[in-house]
């Protein structure tokens, strides 16, 4: 098959399975698609175990991701965290957490990209698409 009829294919695939309704401007792309989905696999694979499938974390010991303060007002060191991971506290909606969140430093930016895209644009939050170039620009600036 031609490149341009999988696109269209995938696009009318996605649109009847109701990926990105409801999501924010420029949802409604491939690009934007072929993100979420890759990032919805990658965080049921590395996330959803601690922060479980719908975004709610588990308890008082792994964060929420839907509805996060810390999400939502510290983007660049959330892009960082996935990579190099957290030990120490982190509050998150007046919540103290202190469990250790692992590294995945065989994530590339592309995969923390769509991983964003996923987290950031799941449950209540509405994003946009996270581009390749803001998570090497973040992950650049990684504090130890």
């Amino acid at each position: 098959m031609r490149p341009q009829l999988i696109s269209s294919a995938l696009a009318i695939l996605l649109t009847i399975l109701g990926v990105g309704c409801t999501r924010p401007a420029g949802s409604g792309s491939v690009k934007f698609k072929q993100y979420f989905l890759k990032g919805e696999q990658l965080y049921i694979q590395h996330c959803s175990n601690c922060h479980q499938k719908n975004g709610t974390g588990l308890a008082r010991l792994y964060p929420p991701l839907d509805s996060s303060d810390y999400m939502n007002n510290h983007f660049r060191d959330v892009l960082c965290l996935v990579k190099n991971g957290k030990s120490g506290e982190i509050i998150v909606n007046g919540i103290n957490f202190n469990q250790p969140m692992p590294s995945f430093p065989q994530l590339t930016d592309i995969e923390i990209a769509q991983v964003a895209t996923y987290i950031y644009n799941s449950w209540s939050n509405q994003k946009g698409i996270v581009e390749i170039k803001d998570v090497t620009s973040a992950l650049s600036e990684c504090r130890d």
